[in-house]
């Protein structure tokens, strides 16, 4: 009673709006406003972190929300969680989401409808995922006794690659999911096709500057959520993937562990090609991480040794400018039989539902981006979105490709501290 009691007497500050997104422009996003009321209870050890819906407020956004049609209109009903210290120094955290949508959805592709409707897509499970890979995250951070490898030879040096790597993993989510902010188009009137673009004309610094377009697709694969990221993940192995190496290889220069499964880390990679020579290095920075539930991630993009060694000095790396691509990879099960008309996507790969096809595959969303133009104000080339569309279809046929030839045998590395 207590708790209910300080909630309604909550000032208005505590009002708060959110969008909650997908890692793909094909799942819109949910935007709702409420209040949030945070309690510490140092007898107990915990923290409890509680919203519910701001209903005054929220007639204001919904009417706002008609003439947004990417968003889905919703109400957040009491949700929130609690935070318990353990004796280990480790935290027990509890996690309750209750949506309500309030409004009439627009209908899902089939293969998101069950990965929706179960709540894996906006659920508690999901969003604990985050925390627990953030939390790992942080505590790599602020770690001074770890042996990195490679060229990383001050606290600083590593501080700074690490927020480097997290501003591109954070421009790649922000780039490849649905928001308000931004229109997705589609390329075919076809339901089957999943490619959408989008462009935005950037001036600010951390990106380049110019027309940036984005190309995204998300397919459900009838593979494990662990072999695809395996594939993805490996540098030797994504290199045998054409469309993605263009006929080089990649040599690790760095790595930096910042989690417990062995591929959750950032590694700093050189590119070896014909093409290249001493004088024209490049360099690849990646980021990988994995969870069971909350699906991972793989990110890279390319970065010249000057923005490096900017890097590696201690000096701010805000400005270099970064244009990520990479992969999303959720685990899935197969839609429910039906829920397609067709056996074959615009890809030209199987679509799920199939009896032949197991129940348990994953959804991979490719994300895509390309300075179109240098000139911010120019104007979008369509030879620019065919080139797009091509290279995201052609990467998604040669990954469908290389895991059919593994036949499902891929061996999975033993995760750190266990028996090899």
């Amino acid at each position: 009673m207590a708790l209910l009691l300080a909630i309604s007497a909550v000032d208005l500050s505590s009002w708060m709006q959110a969008e909650m997104q997908f890692l793909s422009p094909l799942v819109p996003a949910r935007e709702v406003v409420f209040f949030r009321y945070c309690v510490h209870n140092a007898d107990e050890g915990t923290w409890s972190i509680v919203d519910f819906p701001a209903d005054g407020f929220q007639e204001e956004l919904l009417q706002q929300q008609q003439q947004t049609s990417s968003l889905v209109r919703c109400r957040r009903r009491p949700s929130g969680c609690i935070i318990q210290d353990a004796p280990n120094g480790y935290s027990r955290v509890v996690w309750v989401e209750h949506m309500e949508v309030v409004g009439e959805e627009k209908p899902l592709q089939p293969v998101f409808k069950d990965h929706v409707a179960g709540g894996a897509a906006f659920g508690a499970t999901r969003w604990v995922s985050v925390l627990q890979r953030q939390c790992e995250r942080l505590a790599s951070e602020l770690a001074r006794s770890i042996a990195d490898q490679g060229v990383i030879r001050t606290p600083e040096a590593r501080t700074n690659m690490m927020k480097l790597s997290q501003r591109m993993v954070t421009a790649f989510c922000a780039n490849i999911s649905a928001s308000g902010s931004q229109s997705w188009t589609a390329l075919s009137d076809s339901t089957e096709d999943t490619v959408r673009i989008t462009t935005r004309k950037n001036t600010e610094p951390g990106q380049p500057s110019g027309v940036i377009l984005t190309a995204v697709s998300t397919s459900w694969l009838p593979f494990s959520h662990q072999q695809v990221f395996e594939l993805l993940a490996d540098e030797q192995q994504r290199c045998q993937l054409e469309i993605l190496s263009n006929g080089g290889s990649l040599h690790e220069v760095a790595h930096i562990a910042n989690g417990s499964h062995p591929r959750n880390c950032i590694s700093l990679l050189r590119i070896n090609s014909a093409s290249n020579s001493s004088q024209n290095v490049e360099l690849l920075l990646q980021e990988s991480s994995i969870h069971p539930d909350g699906g991972s991630l793989v990110v890279f993009a390319t970065v010249d040794v000057d923005a490096i060694q900017v890097t590696m000095s201690g000096e701010d790396p805000s400005y270099i400018p970064l244009l990520p691509m990479g992969f999303a990879i959720f685990p899935a099960t197969s839609p429910s039989p039906g829920a397609t008309s067709s056996d074959t996507t615009s890809n030209g790969e199987s679509s799920p539902g199939n009896a032949d096809e197991p129940a348990t595959g994953c959804l991979l969303t490719v994300g895509m981006q390309v300075l179109a133009s240098a000139v911010p104000s120019a104007k979008l080339n369509l030879s620019s979105v065919t080139a797009i569309n091509s290279h995201i279809c052609n990467t998604i046929h040669q990954i469908t490709t290389a895991l059919k030839g593994a036949g499902g045998s891929r061996t999975e590395p033993a995760p750190a501290g266990s028996d090899q």
